[in-house]
């Protein structure tokens, strides 16, 4: 069960679990998710049931009303529910599995450990008593869920993996083309909501004096959020000119054209006290893309890039200033830093990779 899989796009971590060969897989999903409308997809080697669902696009509130009928139809061996633990549709497709005896596991991304309020609070107590198994989406999801008393076997794998046929080393990138930017220039981008938590103010105050001596260096900002006013301030009171590119949000089928515009991705999250990185998909996208990566010391950003990127004190502007300024000024370092990326990829984030640790965690599950 997923609402993330109305997205055709995601749905390649089940088509790779099912052409591993073993299981016989039925996708329960949304005919909608808020604005999103289920996305139809071609050749796909699961059944898919679009199912009626209450609360559209409310993510710990929504429900499936016919999901009793369609598990006692169904009788699977394993009900995952692509959830939070504290959500009530996760609570809810427990209570009817067990009623037929059907083991469940559900997905977390929950990093931060939270006391929560009554009726979530009870809904968590009663999933980490008689769940299965969980999934979660980073090591800190995992540690959260250990400290809050969860005992059963538990994996750590990304929701959904990286496409590295789609995302891939590209010469030509018809949007830097669109640009201007000749490969004599050296294209930084951000890629993600304009909201504090993902620092793109500490990017810009890097960003500003590498801009005023390097007039070679190009800053490109993607995406839209309530931080924007404050950063077109910013960027006006710098008088920094061309030398930044503004672009609202594209869409999935573009964004490996994007990727391949840029010379170094970078993602300069800060934790706070109610958030922190869960993963940062546009990483793997952008390492995929054979496009050099820099990411704060937020959450689970180290552990994505690894030895794959530069990774930089959160929160402070001086210390990614001083090892953008290097990175910039180094396209050998960028070269290698991207091979070492698109590997680091190949290993451990894409559909096939992320298919295959869950259908292990399966089995693992059902074995015990």
């Amino acid at each position: 069960m997923s609402k993330a899989c109305v997205t055709a796009a995601y749905r390649g971590k089940l088509t790779d679990m099912v052409r591993g060969g073993g299981i016989d897989l039925t996708l329960v999903v949304p005919p909608t998710w808020g604005s999103l409308p289920y996305e139809s997809g071609r050749d796909e080697p699961f059944r898919t049931i679009v199912a009626p669902v209450r609360w559209t696009g409310r993510n710990h509130w929504h429900w499936y009303p016919g999901l009793s009928a369609l598990l006692r139809a169904e009788q699977p061996d394993l009900l995952h529910v692509d959830e939070e633990h504290y959500s009530l549709v996760t609570y809810l497709a427990l209570r009817q599995a067990m009623r037929l005896r059907i083991p469940a596991v559900f997905f977390s991304w929950q990093n931060l450990y939270k006391r929560y309020p009554w009726p979530f609070s009870a809904v968590e107590r009663y999933v980490l008593d008689h769940v299965a198994g969980a999934l979660a989406g980073n090591q800190e999801a995992g540690d959260v869920l250990r400290q809050k008393g969860f005992a059963g076997p538990l994996a750590i794998v990304p929701q959904f993996g990286t496409d590295p046929e789609l995302f891939q080393p590209r010469i030509f990138s018809q949007i830097r083309q669109q640009w201007g930017y000749g490969r004599d220039l050296t294209v930084v981008g951000y890629v993600g909501r304009l909201v504090p938590e993902k620092g793109l103010d500490i990017l810009l105050e890097a960003m500003i004096p590498i801009l005023r001596v390097g007039p070679r260096t190009r800053l490109v900002i993607c995406g839209d959020g309530p931080l924007r006013p404050v950063i077109e301030a910013q960027i006006e009171a710098a008088r920094l000119g061309d030398q930044v590119r503004w672009m609202p949000w594209v869409s999935s089928e573009r964004m490996p054209d994007l990727m391949n515009a840029l010379d170094i991705m970078v993602l300069p999250s800060r934790s706070t006290p109610r958030w922190k990185e869960q993963f940062g998909r546009v990483l793997t996208e952008a390492m995929a893309s054979g496009v050099a990566v820099m990411g704060a010391l937020s959450g689970e950003i180290p552990n994505v890039v690894g030895d794959a990127g530069v990774l930089f004190a959160e929160n402070n502007p001086v210390a990614l200033r001083e090892e953008l300024a290097g990175l910039v000024g180094d396209a050998a370092a960028r070269r290698q830093l991207a091979h070492r990326g698109r590997q680091r990829v190949l290993r451990l984030f894409t559909q096939k990779a992320v298919a295959a640790k869950t259908l292990d965690f399966y089995h693992q599950v059902l074995g015990s």
